[in-house]
């Protein structure tokens, strides 16, 4: 089959790309966002409907959703197969999201429960994954003084969210508001698996108003888009916030007691870590996982069920993952044979000691989750299993 892959920039493109090209399909890509960033809804439908008049394909395949592509689909009566990295994807909110033509899959099963009425039959639960066999080339050409360089006691690559948090923008809440939603954050984010926060909301429209009104340019779905206020500001504002206070905390509690390497391009003042900055994606950050003693994995409160990319890269690395609890973890691994996880900060502190002495067991379950993912959470796995259901009905 020939599919066109409409890029945006995404690491998993690449990846996704020889998946399909290793299942012996053709693929064509238009990478028009991947030099502008302020590509128009119109340059993208003139872009793909080039290509569609110009060749036969089987589908339009894109990271994340766009109602665009679900649109030109639609009339070219072609599938539009997207899969979601992210949690929350607002896009998804969008009227076109019931086309007929759309076959989107969804990487979060609870992502995955809310929107499956918008479209019964065509929108389906589907993990991540990780290309081990890229990963494998990369670590057959590195040497010593390249894995040395990035030797960790415990290591966490990724954003404090402290810099991109649009919650950050209220200015003068009451202190009742303020207060209340301090609260609801602070307990939020003490508890793994489930989010509560726009159940909370629903029943308080009298906190969304007033944060509505104190928030700079708050965000306005368009006027097709099915979202609600309560979790416009529960996904939009709030779960960014929580993110950074649980890590902002995580890094406090760990970094008083061990040594803690962050990679990341946040602000870190007062925390007791080392700041190493940004990594590169393909080339530095695969040896910080490989050669960490224990890459940590916070999951980020949009994401509230499913399993983070972060997950996967790291066993692919042949890392030792040290992750938070999340309702799919156990459907996907074996908890304390492929990776481990924390329940609450003592749970990590504890297992943070142990696992640092007890160097023949954590490297015996880095094998075990690099295994895993190798038999059974590529790319060319979960492809395969996308177009199957694709194409099923």
């Amino acid at each position: 089959m020939r599919f066109l892959f409409y890029r945006y920039g995404s690491i998993c493109e690449p990846d996704m790309i020889a998946a399909l090209e290793e299942l012996g399909h053709e693929v064509d890509t238009i990478n028009l966002e991947i030099t502008d960033k302020s590509t128009t809804p119109q340059q993208t439908i003139d872009a793909v409907k080039v290509e569609l008049f110009a060749k036969d394909y089987h589908g339009v395949i894109s990271v994340n959703y766009y109602p665009v592509l679900s649109a030109i689909c639609n009339i070219f009566k072609i599938r539009y197969i997207s899969w979601t990295v992210d949690s929350p994807v607002m896009e998804l909110y969008s009227h076109t999201l019931s086309n007929e033509w759309n076959r989107t899959f969804l990487f979060d099963r609870l992502q995955y429960e809310t929107f499956y009425d918008k479209n019964p039959g065509h929108i389906f639960h589907l993990p991540l994954a990780v290309n081990v066999k890229r990963l494998d080339t990369f670590f057959a050409n590195t040497n010593s003084t390249d894995e040395s360089r990035f030797h960790s006691e415990i290591s966490f690559v990724g954003s404090l969210y402290t810099e991109k948090c649009p919650y950050d923008k209220v200015q003068n809440l009451s202190s009742h508001t303020e207060g209340y939603l301090n609260a609801i954050m602070d307990a939020q984010s003490l508890i793994y698996g489930y989010y509560f926060i726009p159940e909370i909301l629903q029943q308080r429209p009298d906190i969304i108003q007033e944060f509505q009104t104190h928030v700079p340019d708050y965000y306005t779905p368009p006027e097709d888009f099915t979202v609600d206020d309560a979790m416009t500001m529960a996904l939009f504002y709030i779960s960014p916030k929580i993110t950074s206070i649980e890590r902002l905390r995580l890094m406090r509690t760990l970094g008083q007691h061990y040594s803690v390497d962050l990679y990341t391009g946040s602000d870190t003042s007062g925390l007791p870590v080392n700041n190493c900055g940004l990594v590169k994606t393909h080339t530095e950050m695969p040896l910080v996982f490989r050669n960490s003693m224990i890459n940590l994995n916070p999951t980020a409160k949009g994401i509230r069920s499913g399993l983070p990319l972060r997950i996967f890269d790291i066993l692919g690395c042949g890392g030792f993952l040290l992750t938070n609890y999340q309702p799919e973890l156990s459907e996907q691994f074996i908890v304390g044979e492929d990776l481990d996880m924390y329940t609450c900060d003592e749970d990590l502190l504890e297992k943070t000691a142990y696992y640092l002495s007890h160097d023949k067991e954590r490297q015996e379950i880095a094998h075990n989750g690099l295994e895993k993912v190798r038999t059974s959470h590529t790319y060319t796995i979960r492809l395969a299993q996308m177009l199957s259901l694709a194409f099923s009905i």
